[in-house]
């Protein structure tokens, strides 16, 4: 399938958010909307809400008929320019055999979220081929310290076809979604585990919810696939060993590995991750680093799903060619 890539953002354009997965409840006051606009007003953008922003229902989401409404009014809004997710969450999946993908195709335009919103990229990639972006949900943008980071790595992302991602100075790995709260800052540097240079099709994001796709139609079929995968802060090194040995029997033969780094929560040593990487003779013979900049440890860059990318792990050099 031929790839799509959306345009890319311009000055004075509309960002629609919405929530595919979570409602944005879980983690935004009205303060912090009105807090938002303005932010995103002060950078040249205009955001606008789905109409079903406000729902939220016991397992704090709106309904499947809700959400897949929003996402087609989003992409047959010509204004729109650009997709926001609110949140990740855990239910995204759901909404993947009503969606109409013929209409997203005919409407192209940048879909970004991360997390759960895996889900919903990876198949929209596998299903039309338009690329679509990892990146930082409209709530991430509330975050104070090391948001300079994340928002030049978004802006990159948003407003070129080519860049390069770097490490970030500082990291943390605390609640980003509580700016008041303190951060305890750490030290970045990505990790080198075999050393290589490669390019492809970068794909995947969260390990949990891209595993929900197998089996499915949803799930891309690419032979250059580098495979960028993270885990979530309910997920310890038994989830992540069991689903990194799932996804290489899917992905036998990546041409790399990019870890992201992982939170607190899931107590992740280096030692317990080189005891899993060394289980499968693959990881060996190719590029892997880890405790790069994406996934659920603050702050985060943006990559484009289905995007060219390469990679140098002796220069920890890693570069978005096409995106």
């Amino acid at each position: 399938m031929e790839k799509i890539y959306p345009n890319k953002l311009q000055m004075n354009d509309e960002i629609r958010v919405l929530s595919p997965s979570s409602s944005i409840k879980r983690v935004n006051t009205e303060a912090d909307n009105e807090k938002l606009v303005k932010y995103f007003a002060d950078l040249g953008y205009t955001i606008s809400y789905s109409r079903h922003i406000d729902e939220m229902d016991e397992m704090n989401s709106a309904s499947i008929k809700s959400r897949v409404e929003d996402l087609h009014d989003a992409f047959c809004d010509p204004q729109v320019k650009m997709i926001l997710t609110s949140i990740g969450g855990f239910n995204s999946n759901e909404l993947l055999p009503y969606l109409d993908y013929e209409l997203i195709r005919s409407n192209p335009k940048i879909l970004c979220g991360y997390s759960d919103i895996t889900a919903l990229q990876n198949a929209i990639f596998a299903k039309t081929g338009l690329v679509t972006y990892s990146g930082p949900a409209y709530s991430s943008f509330k975050m104070k310290e090391l948001q300079e980071y994340q928002l030049n790595a978004w802006l990159a992302a948003m407003t070129k076809h080519s860049y390069n991602l770097n490490p970030s100075e500082f990291y943390s790995s605390d609640e980003w979604f509580i700016p008041e709260k303190p951060r305890n800052l750490k030290e970045s540097e990505w990790t080198e585990y075999s050393s290589g240079k490669a390019s492809g099709t970068a794909i995947v994001g969260n390990l949990n919810t891209f595993n929900l796709l197998q089996g499915t139609q949803y799930m891309p079929q690419v032979d250059d696939a580098i495979l960028f995968i993270e885990s979530a802060e309910e997920n310890d090194a038994f989830d992540f060993a069991r689903n990194l040995a799932s996804l290489l029997q899917v992905y036998p033969e990546p041409v790399a590995v990019i870890i992201g780094r992982f939170p607190k929560e899931s107590d992740m040593s280096e030692d317990t991750l080189h005891y899993i990487l060394n289980k499968h003779s693959i990881l060996q013979s190719i590029p892997v680093i880890y405790n790069v900049n994406f996934g659920h440890a603050q702050p985060i860059f943006t990559f484009p799903i289905g995007g060219t990318v390469t990679i140098n792990t002796p220069a920890h050099s890693l570069s978005v060619v096409k995106g």
